[in-house]
C-alpha cells in the first residue's frame, strides 16, 4: 500500500521543473557541467595546495601556479561559485538567475580589469594587451540570463 498522498500540485510542479531546464541553451548546459566539474575540482585542489601540491589555475586573465597564494585562493573561490551557480541552473531553484547574473557580471567585470586596468599596472613586463575571449561567452551568458529571468521567476508555485 503507498502510503503517498495525492497532490496535484506535484505534475504541475513536475512540468514547471522541465519548463525552467528547457530555458537554458544548449551551450549554457555544456558550461553548467564544465563548471560543476571544476569547481567540484576546487576544493581537493586547495586541499592538495595545502598538501604541498602545485598545479596551474587561470580564468579571466588571472593565472596562478600556487593554489594557496591570493590568486590562487581567488580563483578557486571563483570556480566554486560557478559550481554553485552551476548547480542552482540545473536543479532550477529560484535564486538561480540572480547568482548567475552575478557570476556573469562579476566575470566581465575582472575580464575588464584584467584587459584595461592590469596591463598598465605591470608596465614592468612591457605593456600586453590580452583580450579576454571569456566575454565571448559571458556577455551572452548575460543576456540570455536578463531574457529568461521573468518566465523563470514566474515558473514559481507556492502549495
Amino acid at each position: 500500500m503507498d502510503d503517498h498522498t495525492y497532490d496535484p500540485f506535484d505534475d504541475i510542479r513536475n512540468q514547471l521543473k522541465k519548463t525552467r531546464r528547457q530555458l537554458l541553451p544548449l551551450w549554457i548546459k555544456i558550461f553548467l557541467w564544465f563548471f560543476l566539474i571544476t569547481g567540484g575540482l576546487a576544493i581537493p585542489g586547495l586541499l592538495a595546495g595545502l598538501l604541498g601540491a602545485t598545479y596551474s589555475i587561470s580564468l579571466y586573465g588571472l593565472e596562478s601556479y600556487e593554489p594557496i597564494s591570493p590568486v590562487g585562493l581567488l580563483l578557486s573561490i571563483i570556480f566554486i561559485v560557478k559550481a554553485i551557480t552551476a548547480f542552482a541552473l540545473w536543479t532550477e531553484k529560484d535564486w538561480a538567475i540572480q547568482l548567475a547574473l552575478f557570476d556573469g557580471y562579476a566575470g566581465i567585470l575582472v575580464c575588464g580589469i584584467m584587459m584595461f586596468v592590469y596591463p598598465f599596472l605591470n608596465l614592468a613586463n612591457g605593456f600586453h594587451f590580452n583580450l579576454r575571449l571569456e566575454l565571448i561567452a559571458l556577455i551572452p551568458f548575460v543576456i540570455k540570463m536578463h531574457d529568461i529571468q521573468k518566465e523563470w521567476n514566474g515558473a514559481k508555485v507556492t502549495a
